[in-house]
C-alpha cells in the first residue's frame, strides 16, 4: 500500500468516526487533489434529511465548491466503504480520476459487491476504482456501531 493512499484514507476514517459520534452510518470520504485534501464528507443523511448525504457527495460537494468547478479532474477520492450505485454515478460525472476504498458492502456495492459498474463499458467516464485500503480498519468501524445499536 503506497503511503499516500494509507494517509488519505486515514483521514476518511477520522470523519467516519465523526459519523459514529453523529449517530450515522461511519462512512467518511475526502477528495484529493495534487496530494492535497480539498473535500471532506461523512455520512448525514438522517442530519439533514437528505438521502443522497453520504460520504462521498457532501465531499464531492465540498471538493467542487473549492475548485470552482463541478469536473473534478484530476482528484482521487479515499472512502472507508465500498460505493454504492448513486455515488459511482455521482464521481463518474465529476469525472474522478481514482477511486480507493476501504470495506466490501456486500448489501449495497457498486464496485464488485452486487454490480460492477466500473467495468461497464458503455459508462461514459472509466476512472481506476480499488478496494480493500485500510479494509479491516474500515469494516470494524461499522461493525462497533451496529453491535452498538443492537
Amino acid at each position: 500500500m503506497a503511503e499516500p493512499d494509507e494517509r488519505f484514507m486515514r483521514a476518511a476514517l477520522a470523519l467516519a468516526a465523526e459519523a459514529a459520534q453523529a449517530g450515522e452510518v461511519p462512512v467518511g470520504a475526502v477528495v484529493v487533489k495534487d496530494g492535497v485534501i480539498v473535500g471532506r464528507g461523512y455520512n448525514r443523511p438522517i442530519s439533514s434529511a437528505d438521502p443522497t448525504a453520504h460520504a462521498e457527495i457532501v465531499a464531492l460537494r465540498e471538493a467542487a465548491r473549492h475548485l470552482e468547478n463541478y469536473r473534478l479532474l484530476g482528484c482521487e477520492l479515499y472512502v472507508t466503504l465500498e460505493p454504492c450505485v448513486m455515488c459511482v454515478g455521482a464521481m463518474a460525472h465529476a469525472r474522478i480520476a481514482r477511486v480507493v476504498y476501504g470495506a466490501r458492502d456486500p448489501k449495497t456495492g457498486a464496485c464488485g459487491s452486487i454490480v460492477d459498474l466500473p467495468a461497464l463499458a458503455t459508462f461514459n467516464h472509466h476512472g481506476a476504482f480499488e478496494g480493500g485500503v485500510l479494509a479491516a480498519e474500515s469494516a470494524e468501524i461499522l461493525r462497533r456501531f451496529f453491535a452498538a445499536r443492537r
